[in-house]
């Protein structure tokens, strides 16, 4: 059986003390099989953020084992976890974090140029991963200038530009339009399926959590298990000790 591209087990993660302590997750545990799309469905506060800051090596557990393809993250030497971050882990939030008076070539290859890839190199992937979404024509055009939908397009291109095992999407559509949020659904989902990246949304938008393979329900810190809201479904190669 192959092993799960993210396996967190138990893990629990808390802000503040005393009185003023916070407990966000309080033990969760879930496998992500390579090639999953997996939605983290919750309310606001509920924790399901927080579960994606880990997954995503944005931020330690306090408790519980975080795997990364087998390894414990734990083990991992800062320059591996930089590295997993920027070249094997893409990043789509709901605000863009363009850099608003830069040309939307140099935002979308800033990943390259952190990894010391080449000038010539960089524009190339740059305008490679631009091509593909289709907007190849606003690579020189400033950031501040483009539509949500072209800025959400230029966020995943970046996401792209270092062909990730893995995209994080944090409410990708949360500042967009209904019509501009199926487009970018649609280029997520198929990044999915036709170039088997790893899909995991953080949203609290029912109908986008039921495109995905699998739903984890997470409320005040935990797994719901009762949760009932959208049809299930498990992923052909989902792990078999999997909480769906």
């Amino acid at each position: 059986m192959s092993v799960p591209v993210l396996s967190a087990q138990n893990i629990g993660k808390s802000y503040g003390s005393g009185a003023n302590r916070f407990d966000a997750l309080k033990g969760v545990s879930l496998d992500i099989a390579a090639g999953e799309s997996i939605a983290i469905v919750g309310k606001s506060g509920s924790g399901k953020s927080t579960l994606m800051h880990l997954l995503a090596l944005l931020d330690d557990p306090d408790s519980g084992t975080l795997l990364v393809e087998g390894t414990d993250a734990k083990k991992l030497k800062g320059k591996e976890v930089n590295r997993l971050r920027n070249q094997d882990f893409g990043f789509v939030f709901q605000q863009f974090f363009l850099t608003a008076n830069a040309s939307v070539l140099d935002n979308v290859v800033l990943p390259l140029k952190i990894a010391g890839v080449p000038p010539r190199e960089r524009k190339a992937r740059g305008m490679a991963a631009l091509e593909q979404l289709e907007l190849a024509d606003k690579a020189k055009n400033k950031a501040i200038n483009l539509s949500g939908g072209q800025k959400q397009r230029a966020v995943i291109a970046r996401a792209l530009v270092n062909n990730p095992k893995v995209i994080f999407a944090d409410e990708p559509t949360g500042n967009l339009d209904t019509a501009t949020g199926a487009v970018v659904e649609d280029i997520l989902f198929a990044l999915n399926k036709n170039n088997g990246i790893t899909l995991i949304i953080v949203t609290h938008d029912i109908e986008l959590a039921a495109r995905c393979d699998r739903q984890i329900f997470i409320r005040d810190g935990l797994e719901d298990t009762t949760e009932s809201g959208i049809p299930r479904k498990r992923h052909a190669g989902a792990h078999a000790g999997a909480h769906a």
